[in-house]
């Protein structure tokens, strides 16, 4: 860690924390039967078909299923954003094998697209693409993500 870093860092989860609490104001405002619901379960089963569907289409490597989620390994850099991206219960990502932490925070995703279904995709464009400041990588976790040092 640098000279700076713990303030950097403590900063950020202030500022994680007030993004957080207008996630959880905004949820309040989606109708309950948007959430958790057999309509996210089936906007969840879309996705699962779009990331077998991609997955299977660009995967060179192995695919397997650890911590709940299908990996799809060896993608082509351009048909997944950052290190990896989760659609459903589908991670795609590239040559590297990923480790425990990074699941765990790709598994807080599968459950966030259990509660939102269909408006997962919207809710995280609307959430921006900065991870520290959008709150569904918030939510799973900055430092599993690699977004933060560990």
């Amino acid at each position: 860690m640098r000279a700076g870093d713990g303030a950097r860092i403590a900063a950020v989860h202030t500022e994680a924390a007030r993004i957080l609490e207008r996630g959880r104001r905004t949820d309040l405002r989606i109708p309950a039967f948007l959430l958790r619901s057999p309509l996210s379960r089936l906007g969840y089963a879309w996705g699962m078909a779009v990331g077998w569907i991609w997955g299977g289409l660009w995967s060179t490597g192995r695919i397997e299923r650890r911590q709940g989620l299908w990996i799809f390994r060896g993608m082509p850099e351009w048909t997944f954003a950052r290190g990896g991206v989760c659609v459903a219960g589908c991670y795609l990502t590239g040559d590297v094998e990923p480790d425990d932490r990074v699941l765990r925070h790709e598994a807080m995703h599968q459950q966030q697209w259990l509660r939102y279904g269909f408006l997962m995709p919207v809710l995280y464009l609307l959430a921006g693409r900065d991870p520290l400041r959008n709150r569904f990588e918030i939510e799973a976790g900055l430092a599993d993500g690699n977004y933060l040092p560990r």
